[in-house]
């Protein structure tokens, strides 16, 4: 395992505890466990599907700015 650092509000972490002292796990343990339902949860979309949704987008939108992707960090940074 690879240790890493997280910041919780003081009442997640309230919270965390007392539920691993009512299960007898360690708070690392539940926070795992989390992740780990989280990460099954979450949709996955694959690369092709990714660039299939960024290509779809393009032309739907229009700027005022007609050299807005040769200076988009001038339009985005000076106003």
């Amino acid at each position: 395992m690879i240790r890493t650092q997280i910041q919780l509000t003081e009442e997640q972490l309230t919270t965390l505890r007392g539920l691993a002292r009512q299960e007898e796990r360690s708070v690392a343990d539940l926070v795992r466990q989390s992740v780990a339902e989280y990460l099954v949860r979450r949709p996955r979309v694959d690369r092709a599907e990714r660039v299939r949704r960024a290509r779809s987008l393009i032309g739907r939108y229009r700027s005022d700015y007609p050299d807005l992707a040769e200076h988009h960090d001038r339009h985005l940074f000076d106003h």
